[in-house]
């Protein structure tokens, strides 16, 4: 049976986007650093707002900053 799960680009698109840290992308998203971080380590699945926020930082559609994967159990 598979299970479903949340992954992100947000690591790669920060390099991409002149270095930004996480701290920046929290700051521009109206989060803690820490909220980044989980998010970005898949510790954390961020609420629909804010999955569209980082998105909109980045000005790329929802799906190519997040993707809802099946994992094999």
């Amino acid at each position: 049976m598979s299970e479903y799960a949340i992954n992100n680009s947000i690591r790669t698109l920060r390099f991409l986007y002149n270095e930004m840290t996480q701290k920046q992308l929290a700051d521009a998203i109206g989060v803690t650093r820490q909220t980044v971080m989980a998010i970005e380590a898949n510790k954390y699945s961020p609420s629909l707002e804010v999955a569209f926020k980082i998105a909109a930082v980045f000005k790329l559609p929802l799906e190519e900053v997040f993707q809802y994967r099946a994992t094999n159990t």
